[in-house]
């Protein structure tokens, strides 16, 4: 397990987001020059994300909105760091009507289990979020056909 400092980053501040640099050979660490899967915390607050290479030799872990609130911290803050790879498998719960719907088109569901998990997850959240049934509904009738389409996630035109 890897324990450091680091500061939220955001230089632009175009966007609600932050960042933190990774202070060493990410490589060498964990194996991997792209993306690593990893457990960490953020002044304890734990969170499970991806170090991702920036292609300029950097790489950096995405604090999200909801962690920075949770520890009440914003851009330009020092926060207390620990990090260690994943390995453990990342499942989504499925809402049971996605699963039914699924399971009526073998070669769309095949396509679905081919997703990352980030992209499986984002599919559940659509329909999980509908507030309406009508919407719910509608949601469920587009799935298939947007699986069979090759779209990876149901924000992708």
């Amino acid at each position: 397990m890897k324990k450091f400092k680091a500061i939220l980053e955001n230089p632009e501040r175009k966007q609600d987001v932050a960042y933190i640099s990774i202070p060493f050979d990410v490589e060498k660490e964990f194996g991997s020059k792209g993306m690593v899967k990893v457990k960490a915390t953020f002044d304890g607050h734990p969170y499970r994300g991806v170090i991702s290479n920036m292609g300029t030799g950097c790489h950096i872990l995405i604090a999200r909105k909801d962690v920075r609130q949770a520890i009440g911290k914003k851009v330009g803050d020092t926060v207390q760091i620990t990090l260690e790879k994943d390995l453990d498998e990342r499942v989504v719960e499925l809402p049971e009507d996605l699963q039914r719907t699924l399971s009526k088109n073998k070669k769309a569901h095949a396509f679905f289990d081919t997703l990352s998990y980030t992209n499986r997850k984002e599919y559940a959240v659509w329909i999980a979020s509908a507030k309406r049934e009508e919407t719910r509904t509608r949601r469920l009738n587009e799935i298939i056909p947007r699986l069979l389409a090759g779209r990876k996630n149901p924000s992708e035109k």
